[in-house]
């Protein structure tokens, strides 16, 4: 489990803090974006989904609102997340249903 200190994750056993951050959404919305009818939203996951592959991915940019699959990339740092959101955001624009 990971918490967020500002904008980095900080690993955790403290399962008081970890369910903190999970009862406000916005404290771990990196960004979300309307894109015609999609949304683009990137967030922190608070736990690792790399599943021991390589270093953790704590984020995750989502597209929803495509009939088939959506689209999703995930991310290491809170960097990575705003480049990889601002990434998926252009992306949305020259893939409108």
């Amino acid at each position: 489990m990971y918490i967020l200190d500002g904008h980095t994750p900080v690993p955790t056993e403290d399962m008081r803090a970890y369910g903190r951050m999970f009862k406000d959404p916005d404290a771990r919305r990196v960004a979300r974006d309307r894109v015609g009818v999609l949304n683009v939203s990137t967030v922190f996951l608070g736990t690792d989904h790399s599943f021991g592959d390589g270093p953790p991915l704590l984020f995750e940019t989502m597209v929803f609102g495509l009939s088939d699959e959506e689209p999703c990339d995930r991310y290491s740092t809170w960097d990575e997340a705003v480049a990889g959101h601002a990434a998926m955001v252009a992306w949305a624009k020259e893939n409108q249903p």
